[in-house]
């Protein structure tokens, strides 16, 4: 039993969650570094803009996977704020994108996965992602 559970006002507790962010279209702009790079940056400020606990956050081709505490706020709420912050500031910084892949607007897709369960699983997970800070090389890195 942890001792010390994170309080938010009069609700206490802590439940972590793996939050999937897809580009709008399946699009592989992750595979840019300098995209990849900056969205990272971002969204780093954004977590730290609202205050929410993040422990990874890795890439593949057109997703980023981020464990994180809910705290007190559901997963639409944490979608509508982690993409409505990022979101105009990648389109800003890349302005290409939009009138090249994102015409009809916006960078993520409306959809978004968040799954609770075995965190220490979900980290091996990420380590397994393309663009894990792990650097581990697999077979698909050769091809």
């Amino acid at each position: 039993m942890k001792t010390n559970p994170t309080r938010y006002s009069s609700a206490v507790g802590e439940v972590w969650i793996m939050v999937t962010l897809k580009t709008k279209y399946c699009h592989n702009v992750f595979d840019k570094h300098s995209i990849r790079e900056y969205t990272d940056a971002v969204l780093t400020e954004a977590l730290t803009h609202y205050e929410i606990m993040w422990r990874k956050k890795t890439f593949d081709s057109n997703h980023v996977h981020i464990n994180l505490c809910m705290g007190i706020y559901s997963k639409p709420e944490i979608a509508k704020k982690l993409k409505g912050f990022t979101a105009p500031k990648i389109l800003k910084e890349f302005w290409w994108l939009k009138s090249w892949l994102f015409r009809g607007g916006g960078f993520w897709n409306p959809a978004t996965d968040g799954r609770s369960g075995d965190m220490n699983f979900y980290d091996r997970y990420l380590d397994q992602q393309k663009y894990a800070p792990t650097a581990q090389k697999t077979l698909f890195a050769f091809s």
